[in-house]
C-alpha cells in the first residue's frame, strides 16, 4: 500500500490555507486510500525564537484540529514528531549525507536567515539544517508520496537526492519519495497581501483566518480583504491576485471553478460576502468538534500515545537499518 506522510508545525494557530492546502484533502482522500501518517512537527518550530510554554500549546492544539478536522485514528497515525525519538537519531545520519553547498541553497533558509539578521536577531544553525530533519521525518517512513505545497517542493527535492546518496553508498535503505501538490487552493494567499502567503506566524494576522476564528471576526476579515485596482471582477492570478484568492477560496469552500465564479459576479463586496459565509459554514463543524475534544484532554493524549507507539514501530527497523549501513555497531 502507499504510504504518505505529512506534517504541520506549531509555531502558530492553524489557518484557512492550513486547512484548504492540506488538513482538507488529508481527511477527505489521503487517509482513505493510504496508510498515512500525520504529524504535528514540534521540532520544526525550534528553528526561531519562540516561547516554551506557547509551543506546547499550540502542539496540543494542532493535534486537537487534526482529530476535529476529521483525521480518524482508526484510519491513520496522528501523532507528534518529538515523540518518536528515530527523527532525531536518522536526522544526524543525514546531515553526514548531506553538503552544506546545497543546505545554503534552500530558498527558505535564504529568506528566513535574511529576516533575522535584518530584525537583529541570531541566526540558528538549526535553521540551516532543519530540512534534513523533514528530510528524516519522510524518510524513516520509507514514505512513498509527501503532499506539499509549492514552497516545500524544493525540501522534498533535497530528501529525494538525499535518499538517492545515501543507498547508493551504503546500500537500498529508503524509499525515495515524490512530491504531491493538491489541486486549487494548494497557497491560500493573505487577504490582505494577496502576494504572500497565508502563514501561521507573521506579525499583523489581519489578513490571516483562523481555524478557530468565530463567524463575525471570519466576516470582517473578508470584507476588509485587499483587492485590486478596476471593479471588475476577473480570475487572474497575474494581474489580479487579490481578486483571484478570493475565487480560489470560495471555489474550494464550493467545489466550482473560480473562472465560472467570477462571471457571476458585478461586485467586490457580494464576492467578499459569499466567500466568508462559504467559509464560515465549512469551518463551522471544525470548530464545533475542537470544542469538544478540547474538552476531554485524555482522549487527545491517550489518541497521540498511540500514534507515536505504532509510528515508533514502523520507523525504528528502518532506522536501526541506516545505523548498520553506515557502520555503526549495533547496541
Amino acid at each position: 500500500m502507499t504510504r504518505i506522510f505529512s506534517g504541520i508545525k506549531p509555531t502558530g494557530h492553524l489557518t484557512l490555507g492550513n486547512y484548504l492546502g492540506a488538513l482538507r484533502r488529508w481527511v477527505e482522500v489521503d487517509q482513505h486510500r493510504a496508510e498515512t501518517l500525520f504529524s504535528v512537527v514540534d521540532l520544526h518550530a525550534l528553528t526561531v525564537e519562540h516561547d516554551p510554554a506557547r509551543v506546547r500549546r499550540l502542539t496540543r492544539q494542532a493535534a486537537t484540529l487534526f482529530l476535529a478536522a476529521g483525521l480518524d485514528p482508526a484510519q491513520c497515525t496522528v501523532f507528534v514528531q518529538s515523540h518518536v525519538d528515530e527523527h532525531t537519531r536518522l536526522s544526524y545520519l543525514l546531515e553526514c549525507t548531506a553538503t552544506d553547498g546545497e543546505l545554503r541553497r534552500m530558498i527558505q533558509y535564504k529568506e528566513k536567515s535574511a529576516r533575522a539578521q535584518a530584525s537583529g536577531e541570531s541566526v540558528r544553525f538549526s535553521l540551516l539544517s532543519y530540512p534534513v530533519l523533514m528530510a528524516a521525518d519522510i524518510l524513516a517512513y520509507r514514505t512513498d508520496e509527501v503532499p506539499v505545497g509549492d514552497d516545500q517542493t524544493q525540501h522534498v527535492e533535497l530528501t529525494r537526492d538525499l535518499a538517492v546518496r545515501f543507498n547508493q553508498r551504503y546500500g537500498h535503505t529508503f524509499t525515495v519519495p515524490r512530491a504531491v501538490r493538491p489541486p486549487v487552493a494548494a497557497r491560500v494567499m493573505d487577504l490582505q497581501d494577496p502576494t504572500s502567503k497565508m502563514g501561521k506566524s507573521h506579525g499583523s494576522n489581519a489578513g490571516i483566518v483562523y481555524l478557530l476564528d468565530d463567524a463575525d471576526v471570519v466576516r470582517k476579515k473578508f470584507m476588509r480583504a485587499v483587492t485590486d485596482s478596476g471593479r471588475e471582477v476577473e480570475y487572474d492570478r497575474e494581474t489580479r491576485p487579490g481578486v483571484a484568492n478570493l475565487l480560489e477560496i470560495l471555489a474550494t469552500c464550493t467545489g466550482r471553478d473560480p473562472h465560472e465564479l467570477a462571471g457571476a459576479y458585478d461586485a467586490y463586496g457580494a464576492l467578499k460576502r459569499d466567500t466568508a459565509e462559504a467559509v464560515i459554514e465549512l469551518l463551522r463543524p471544525v470548530r464545533e468538534r475542537h470544542a469538544l475534544l478540547a474538552a476531554d484532554s485524555g482522549y487527545v493524549e491517550q489518541v497521540l500515545r498511540e500514534g507515536a507507539e505504532r509510528a515508533r514501530s514502523m520507523a525504528k527497523p528502518v532506522v536501526d537499518s541506516a545505523f548498520r549501513a553506515v557502520g555503526l555497531l549495533p547496541a
